[in-house]
């Protein structure tokens, strides 16, 4: 019974055992499929000596840790921390963890109804600054999109 919850099955990237590289790696594997290699790459092009430790700690610890495990979907977290950065008023982490759940399945439906939630339990102020958040966020994905499907006229 012990062994079944270390298993694999519940430790994700943190099997017993693992190396801090093994962890790391596994981390880093699951940040560049949600938030994408454009904004991991600018992460760590933007480190220095003050800032690698926190990179890498929230890549062993949040990435290789927590969003490594399989005993919720990559939506439900997606869900969980849009939640978490509405009731702190983290503006930029939502916009980016917006940007990553529709990454990770959610619909645009899915996500005004994790706002709408979180209207009763964080507050309507901040339900309305996380709508507007999305509402910036989905304009310039939707922007991004029609850029890259235009037609140049002037060939």
């Amino acid at each position: 019974m012990n062994s079944q919850r270390n298993g694999p099955e519940r430790n994700g990237a943190v099997q017993p055992g693992a190396t801090s590289r093994e962890i790391y790696d596994g981390g880093m594997k699951v940040r560049r499929e949600v938030l994408g290699d454009a904004h991991v790459d600018r992460a760590n092009a933007n480190k220095d000596a003050f800032t690698e430790d926190f990179q890498d700690m929230i890549t062993r610890i949040a990435w290789g840790g927590i969003w490594t495990r399989p005993g919720i979907s990559r939506q439900m977290r997606s869900a969980v921390t849009i939640t978490a950065m509405v009731a702190h008023g983290h503006w930029e982490e939502l916009a980016m963890h917006i940007r990553a759940a529709i990454t990770n399945g959610l619909s645009r439906d899915e996500i005004k109804e994790i706002l709408l939630q979180t209207a009763i339990y964080c507050g309507v102020p901040s339900a309305n600054t996380a709508f507007k958040t999305a509402q910036q966020v989905f304009h310039s994905m939707d922007n991004a999109a029609m850029d890259s499907t235009g037609t140049d006229n002037a060939s």
